[in-house]
């Protein structure tokens, strides 16, 4: 006779905690978060600004982001080439970024080559070129690249989504477009970055081989006073709050013949510093955030209509969008939207095996992003842009695990209601407006690849 085989029984959920993080301090005021990972020769420093997309100028759109681009096409001495040469010959990586709120400069390096590959870093952020020829280049680049998005349905999808949940005047709404780039000149570069790349909107997390004794002097004679004055510089724009979607609308956008829809639904969602926080985090990993979510085993496993579907809630300092999303195929487009439309509203019943489940999933998910130092780098900077406590993350399994299946019923009353949310397609509207029309589910706009992304 076959024996019954036991399953083991579960342990309790594993508390995280994460290496202290060190609070030090350069002689021009920059605070440097440090975080020590013995063991494996390499250091990650990123250096965080308080500034991007959000503070572009009206009319310029995307100077932020073409100012970190440029950052490393030559600074101090170096030509664009020669700075490239000398990142290949210690064998690092020297990036830089911008983002919505933050934008900076990291680097990746062998222990050994930690003062060298600071050289390189202080060049790149306090003494970039911009020289004529690299701006004139870069905007002819990212203009293509902006053009490029009309033929670019997923691209077409999150602009218009965006734009019509915040507005177009608003920093989450707008677009850089060929225009905009454009417009952008040199000297506007060079005053962005003087102005931003301020010791009183900067920070550095290090991660890795390294300590405070053997840190903080390579670091001052780098980015201390002498070489970094100290300066409160200009303070990023403070973004106003949106308000919510106030009924059902869908935009169709014709792309003629395309063989997939592209369905994004969307409203507002919550500010990273809401109390509903944890509670988001594992209702989102029930409704669209992990395999076995709702959304996508309703329109991958059960229906085929697409290799996935999920959603997200994007927090920033103030609420930024809750996304459903999926590309389904072309024939799916309106049932798709049925089955979108009825998880949205039953989400708002969970029963507590599910509840277990999604907490445990976002609970023991939660370590794998500090396996690395570039991980733990941008987790320690997530705290440092937005004012958190430096000891969040160590109480962050805690407040998963006490998140009950009253806080996540609340939670999807409260944030997720399918009778408000815009709703974008982007697909053939020949075959497929008609059938999404018949569903009634708020009135239609017909819009064109014009209608998104002029022609410039």
């Amino acid at each position: 006779t076959a024996q019954s085989v036991q399953r083991p029984a579960l342990t309790a959920t594993p508390r995280f905690a994460m290496t202290p993080i060190q609070q030090l301090t350069l002689s021009n005021g920059v605070p440097v978060l440090l975080v020590e990972k013995p063991g494996i020769p390499i250091v990650q420093v990123n250096l965080v600004v308080k500034a991007g997309s959000v503070d572009d100028p009206a009319g310029k759109t995307g100077l932020a982001a073409l100012t970190a681009q440029l950052l490393d096409e030559g600074a101090g001495q170096r030509s664009a080439l020669e700075l490239a040469d000398a990142v290949d010959f210690l064998g690092i990586d020297l990036t830089t970024f911008a983002g919505l709120h933050t934008m900076g400069v990291d680097l990746h390096t062998p222990t050994s080559k930690l003062a060298d590959a600071l050289d390189l870093m202080a060049d790149v952020t306090l003494r970039p070129a911009f020289p004529a020829d690299e701006v004139e280049r870069a905007e002819a680049q990212t203009a293509v690249g902006l053009a490029q998005r009309r033929d670019q349905p997923t691209a077409l999808a999150t602009a218009l989504l965006n734009r019509t949940l915040f507005g177009e005047a608003h920093p989450y709404g707008r677009s850089a477009m060929p225009v905009t780039v454009r417009a952008i000149t040199r000297d506007d570069l060079v005053a962005f970055h003087r102005a931003r790349f301020a010791t009183g909107n900067a920070a550095f997390v290090v991660v890795g081989d390294v300590t405070a004794a053997s840190l903080l002097p390579v670091l001052e004679a780098r980015f201390g006073a002498a070489a970094w004055p100290a300066s409160a510089g200009t303070a990023s724009a403070t973004v106003a709050p949106t308000r919510q979607v106030a009924g059902r609308t869908i935009a169709f956008v014709d792309k003629p013949g395309a063989a997939q829809s592209v369905i994004r639904i969307g409203r507002i969602g919550a500010a990273r510093s809401t109390d509903d926080y944890y509670a988001l985090q594992v209702l989102n990993a029930i409704l669209g955030g992990s395999f076995t979510s709702r959304l996508n085993q309703n329109l991958r496993e059960t229906h085929g209509y697409a290799y996935g579907a999920g959603s997200s809630f994007v927090f920033r300092p103030v609420p930024g969008p809750f996304l459903a999303a999926s590309n389904v195929q072309t024939d799916a487009t309106a049932p798709a939207l049925t089955e979108f439309v009825k998880e949205l509203t039953n989400i708002r019943t969970i029963p507590q095996d599910e509840v277990d489940k999604g907490k445990n999933f976002v609970a023991l998910s939660f370590p794998e992003t500090f396996q690395t130092v570039e991980g733990t780098a941008d987790m320690v900077a997530d705290l440092w842009a937005n004012n958190l406590p430096l000891d969040t993350y160590n109480r962050y399994t805690d407040r998963v695990m006490a998140v009950s299946r009253a806080d996540l019923e609340r939670a999807a009353r409260t944030y997720i209601d399918p009778a408000k949310v815009a709703i974008v397609v982007v697909g053939d509207k020949a075959s497929q407006e008609a059938a999404v029309r018949a569903l009634r589910l708020g009135p239609v706009t017909s819009l064109t690849v014009n209608d998104v992304f002029p022609e410039q």
